[in-house]
């Protein structure tokens, strides 16, 4: 059988997203929901392999794929060691520290080890892209202001990087001729300079930069300082205010810009300041960033969902685009990324990375 298809693996917490490409088609896509009482009998995430893989070789067999018309299996990468970002072949070292969890467990792990199960089964290659490990940071980045903290690289890197190529290959110019700034607008936003295809700097998009649907972004460490020492909180509940209960929600009430969009058109003055405040955080983001390229900008790029809120992104042009031309990719399909990924491999515009050559081992 003439081996054509690509097999995209995205495990996440409660499902395990699924997709057959033919070159840059889409053939078929699916999201195999996993129940909690099937997932309760498993001590850890990895532990839940022969689970996830019997039901994605079940669907391939029902949708009447054979895994011998695979040339290729791409799996989510997970949280393994800081590295570059890229296309990588999934090895032996990479497996190992997957299923040691060497920066946490987390769904994501099971990308790759998924990816080489079945690609092992017929004697073809299994890649992982731009995993959320990806730090490229310049170490004047890495410095916080105080000893004891560092900056961390943590950043929707799939979809930075996949918007990046989009941008290149529309302008038919190679990723690393170009410096742009991409801000990734979802649940967590993150503002990254990638300067000649790498990605120097971004806010921790956890904890740092501006606030989001459901995340405070940078606070006024005095206050919160205070908050913390207040016996009012417990860590837990400090935590949550951070990243869960944080921004629009904490405001408003709700994560939803579509929802926050209804209420300023029905004239909430509040809702209306508060959304512009988040556009306004963001646009000196992006303006910040502009000075660790030293001004030298060629596109800006708006991505995320909520990049698909014109109300947003209108407000964000208004404030930046003196600095470069702006792009909008509304969305971000992490399925079709995996693929691109392994294409641009295969097509051999890039050359597949050894994880083991790129990270430091230090066990």
């Amino acid at each position: 059988m003439d081996r054509k298809n690509i097999l995209v693996i995205n495990p996440g917490s409660t499902s395990t997203k699924v997709a057959v490409f033919n070159n840059k088609e889409k053939v078929i896509l699916n999201s195999i929901d996993h129940k909690p009482d099937d997932l309760e009998k498993f001590n850890s995430i990895v532990d839940q392999y022969e689970y996830r893989l019997n039901l994605i070789l079940n669907w391939l067999k029902e949708e009447g794929i054979e895994t011998s018309s695979l040339r290729a299996v791409v799996g989510r990468g997970g949280l393994l060691r800081p590295m570059p970002g890229g296309t990588y072949l999934v090895t032996e070292k990479m497996i190992e520290d997957l299923r040691k969890g060497v920066q946490g467990e987390h769904a994501s792990n099971l990308g790759g080890i998924l990816a080489k199960g079945i690609a092992d089964k017929e004697g073809i290659k299994a890649y992982i892209v731009d995993p959320v490990a990806v730090d490229e940071f310049d170490e004047v980045a890495r410095i916080s202001g105080m000893p004891e903290i560092k900056r961390k690289s943590l950043l929707h890197a799939l979809n930075i990087k996949a918007v990046s190529h989009r941008l290149a290959d529309e302008l038919n110019k190679e990723l690393k001729e170009l410096n742009l700034i991409v801000a990734h607008l979802g649940g967590g936003i993150s503002v990254a300079p990638v300067k000649k295809g790498r990605i120097v700097d971004v806010n921790n998009a956890n904890e740092m930069g501006p606030f989001s649907p459901e995340r405070t972004g940078s606070l006024p460490v005095g206050d919160l300082a205070k908050m913390c020492f207040s016996g009012k909180y417990t860590y837990k509940e400090i935590k949550t205010k951070i990243k869960g209960k944080g921004g629009l929600v904490g405001y408003l009430g709700t994560n939803d810009a579509r929802e926050v969009t209804k209420m300023i058109e029905n004239g909430d003055k509040k809702a209306k300041l508060i959304f512009e405040a988040m556009g306004y955080q963001i646009a000196k983001e992006i303006a910040a960033m502009a000075t660790v390229l030293n001004g030298d900008v060629n596109h800006i790029i708006l991505t995320g969902g909520l990049s698909y809120s014109k109300l947003l992104t209108e407000y964000i042009k208004d404030m930046v685009e003196f600095i470069a031309q702006i792009t909008i990719y509304p969305g971000g399909d992490e399925q079709e990324a995996l693929n691109n990924g392994v294409l641009r491999v295969l097509e051999g515009k890039e050359e597949a990375k050894i994880y083991e050559n790129e990270v430091k081992i230090d066990d």
